[in-house]
């Protein structure tokens, strides 16, 4: 074992005898290329094919990283590192499922691994959910980031107070990129027509809701430190929420005690707003949302008051009671958690966790997943990269192929005869180097290309 993760000790040669192992890889993330890493690294003899519905490769560190955040996009040097490999083919444009089934891949691969991540997002079931300006958080992140399907998000930031519900990483980052000053926007790779739209954003205030306490927040020290240094915006706490928490804190683990200890700081500094032009983060606890109100669009939103109950004070569960508030707001936001999708029929998936049914990683003969799609939407990019590397070298140790499968070459002849033309690493480079050129121009990293048509175009020209 190697700082929890599994490592195979030396580099596995399959008999001279034996076949080379094909391996196909379903979605071209971060899961989907740590486990390719981990294959190639652990086996000479192993060919590995990365199957991706979009031209593009990298997932969630290209689609769902913040823009503001360049430091946690560079893992991609390493991920272009292992899209190098002699013993690896990325086979972008390809919508498995649809341009290709899992019983083609499985009976053309001697393994198959899902890696296809979680792309839809969990919905309220509330009233007024449909309501114009109620937004999932995960559509805005890939409007801002630059997903092909969001760029036409429909959303009005001509409003004042703005109300996010869920409390993770993503939702913190939501709120900041609506606080953010967008001269400080401008120098990051984030979308031109986000870009456009926040720059006349009347934004000034945005809630952040959780059902729980500040004990059971989602947040992470670093994220919320970021916050509260947000240039001209004060972070503002409700000192309710915090009534028995300073008592609490020398009983905390490191991680959660940092973090208390960073609200409570915040807290007694700043119980106001720095000045009167300053805009507003006003995280808020112990809140459920129950109807979303307005006529057209969205115009307030009725929160329950919540208690906490049970005995593991870090593990306490939201109970609503009849008490509730109304807030004013003109745009909502979900963020409550992504789910995975099925991808066809053959492949059981259980929908109340909205992951595919596996047992750690293995799904059936010869077909396994790893990342979200197999553990649900948990953790940092490290601790998929855990998972993917620990899937890799169960796949390696089930490996035994006794007779040869085409691979890639079958694939691209069933392709040719359904008129998909794959988009190869080198095509994708094209791509690549456009975007860059494209952001050099405005001072950015890049340019991202949100029309599929047009990275096509650049891609096979």
């Amino acid at each position: 074992m190697m700082g929890g993760v599994k490592v195979l000790q030396c580099v596995r040669n399959f008999c001279t005898k034996a076949p080379k192992a094909r391996i196909c890889i379903v979605g071209a993330g971060p899961a989907g290329f740590y486990a390719a890493q981990q294959l190639l690294k652990t086996a000479n003899d192993v060919e590995v094919d990365v199957i991706e519905r979009l031209p593009v490769p990298f997932g969630l560190v290209r689609f769902g990283v913040a823009p503001d955040h360049p430091e946690v996009k560079n893992v991609i040097n390493t991920f272009k590192k292992t899209a190098k490999n002699p013993r690896l083919k990325f086979l972008g444009n390809v919508n498995v499922g649809k341009d290709l089934t899992i019983t083609e891949l499985r009976s053309n691969y001697h393994a198959v691994l899902l890696t296809y991540g979680a792309e839809e997002d969990r919905i309220l079931g509330i009233p007024g959910e449909k309501l114009s300006n109620v937004i999932s958080g995960r559509q805005f992140v890939g409007w801002y980031n630059g997903v092909p399907s969001d760029s036409g998000l429909e959303i009005n930031l001509n409003v004042e107070e703005a109300v996010i519900l869920g409390q993770g990483n993503v939702a913190v980052d939501i709120a900041r990129i609506l606080l953010t000053p967008v001269d400080e926007l401008k120098k990051t790779d984030i979308t031109c027509h986000a870009l456009d739209h926040l720059s006349v954003s009347k934004i000034r205030r945005v809630w952040m809701v959780g059902r729980r306490g500040p004990l059971q927040a989602a947040f992470t020290i670093a994220e919320l430190r970021e916050m509260t240094k947000l240039k001209n915006c004060s972070t503002i706490w409700r000192p309710e929420d915090f009534t028995g928490v300073a008592d609490v804190v020398p009983t905390l683990v490191r991680p959660r005690k940092r973090l208390t200890e960073l609200m409570l700081k915040n807290l007694s500094e700043r119980m106001h707003p720095e000045n009167s032009n300053s805009k507003q983060f006003l995280p808020i606890f112990r809140r459920g949302p129950k109807e979303i109100i307005g006529s057209t669009s969205v115009e307030k939103i009725k929160l329950s008051v919540n208690k906490l109950e049970g005995e593991d004070i870090l593990d306490q569960k939201a109970v609503a009671t009849n008490e509730s508030e109304e807030i004013p707001c003109g745009l909502v936001l979900r963020s409550i958690g992504y789910k995975s999708v099925p991808i066809e029929p053959s492949v059981p998936f259980d929908p109340q966790r909205g992951r595919v049914v596996n047992s750690s990683g293995k799904i059936g003969d010869n077909l396994y997943a790893a990342g979200w799609v197999a553990t649900g939407p948990v953790g940092v990019i490290l601790s998929t990269m855990t998972n993917a590397f620990n899937v890799a070298s169960l796949i390696l140790e089930e490996l035994k192929p006794t007779q040869s499968k085409p691979g890639s070459e079958e694939i691209m002849k069933i392709l040719k005869s359904r008129n998909i033309r794959p988009v190869s690493y080198q095509e994708w480079e094209k791509i690549d180097n456009v975007e860059q050129e494209r952001g050099k121009v405005k001072g950015k990293p890049r340019e991202k290309i949100v029309d599929v048509n047009e990275m096509l175009e650049i891609a096979f020209s």
